[in-house]
């Protein structure tokens, strides 16, 4: 497999990404009710409200209409991958109906589309309606005009529905209904839905350079991309050999070894970076030995943000994984680019990919 030469650019490889004090990854509030029953009040004959509670209740109204939540959106990047867009949503009970419908083509999500993303549902597509399973399963009813894709844009269609939805703690894995009807498959190229589609499936998929794919599994890594002056983070999901017992060190290897030739995507980690010792894991936490490559400068006991960043999101993928630890050769004395000191574990951020570009 073909890897890009690493570079260094930690000036233009700002984060866009606040890991102080942030819980879990987009999994602010689970999904509690879908398209919750609507409640109608009435009145009696002669009973007259008085001008202050009519007032005091149109400014409540007025206040809860403009309430927004922070919700992640999967939309298409200028190099085709699915990427996790942070954008601000009125709040509703119906979240995952709602966020369905931010990813219609030239729906409610136009308006706030970063440069060079687009939206992955086909357009004039109507979100019938959802159901929460016990089981975790979320299945999502599509008028007809879901059909109507390019047969390249199939899996990441999937993709996006499916890892959109699953940011939300008891939605676990997707099911795909249209018109009412289920789907064990797409209905352009055929790929498979069967009983559900989760995150283990994979996202943004690399098999290239991989001769025996049935003695493989799947790891999922985020890589930095460019926009303009702004990074952002792409999760790509690769297949390591079942010969790899150590899913972290899998994972941090294939940070440090880079995203593939030609695919929009950068190195930030040196190429002489390497763990010292196998990772340890304890309550949540991961800790990881490197050797001095780690540091993201010529300035010494430095780490690029982007570095710290991309290991963080990528080890808290994996099951269990809350929080990252980084000592280099035993000592816990690295700083980040700001110059605070790294003494604690770095949590996964609630929020990903949170600016504008």
């Amino acid at each position: 497999m073909k890897r890009t030469t690493h570079i260094w650019a930690a000036p233009l490889l700002a984060s866009l990404l606040l890991l102080g004090g942030c819980g879990l990854f987009g999994r602010d509030e689970a999904v509690k009710e879908i398209d919750p029953p609507q409640e109608t009040s009435y009145v009696k004959d002669g009973q007259a409200l008085q001008e202050a509670t009519e007032s005091q209740k149109e400014g409540k109204e007025k206040a809860k209409a403009t309430e927004t939540v922070k919700r992640e959106l999967y939309l298409i990047d200028k190099n085709g991958f699915v990427v996790p867009q942070t954008v601000e949503l009125p709040k509703t009970q119906a979240v995952a109906k709602q966020v369905l419908e931010y990813l219609v083509e030239d729906g409610p999500v136009s308006e706030m589309l970063p440069n060079g993303f687009r939206a992955v549902i086909p357009a004039g597509t109507t979100v019938l309606g959802t159901k929460l399973e016990k089981d975790g399963t979320l299945i999502a009813d599509f008028s007809p005009e879901f059909k109507n894709y390019k047969p390249e844009d199939e899996k990441r269609i999937l993709q996006s529905i499916t890892w959109t939805l699953t940011q939300f703690d008891n939605i676990k894995r997707v099911k795909i209904r249209i018109n009412g009807y289920d789907q064990n498959v797409m209905p352009v190229n055929k790929t498979p839905i069967q009983d559900g589609v989760s995150r283990a499936d994979g996202i943004n998929m690399e098999a290239s350079g991989v001769p025996d794919i049935t003695n493989t599994h799947p790891v999922t890594v985020y890589f930095v991309a460019q926009q303009g002056n702004s990074t952002y983070y792409v999760p790509v999901t690769r297949r390591v050999s079942n010969k790899e017992k150590d899913d972290i060190a899998a994972a941090v290897n294939e940070l440090i070894q880079g995203p593939e030739q030609g695919s929009g995507l950068v190195g930030v980690f040196q190429p002489d970076a390497k763990l010292v010792d196998a990772p340890k894991y304890e309550d949540g936490k991961v800790t990881l030995n490197f050797n001095e490559g780690i540091y993201g400068s010529n300035k010494k006991n430095v780490i690029s943000d982007v570095v710290l960043n991309s290991l963080v999101l990528s080890l808290t993928e994996q099951k269990g994984v809350e929080s990252v630890a980084i000592t280099v050769n035993g000592k816990a004395n690295l700083v980040t680019e700001d110059g605070k000191p790294l003494t604690k574990p770095v949590a996964r951020p609630q929020n990903v990919n949170t600016g504008t570009f």
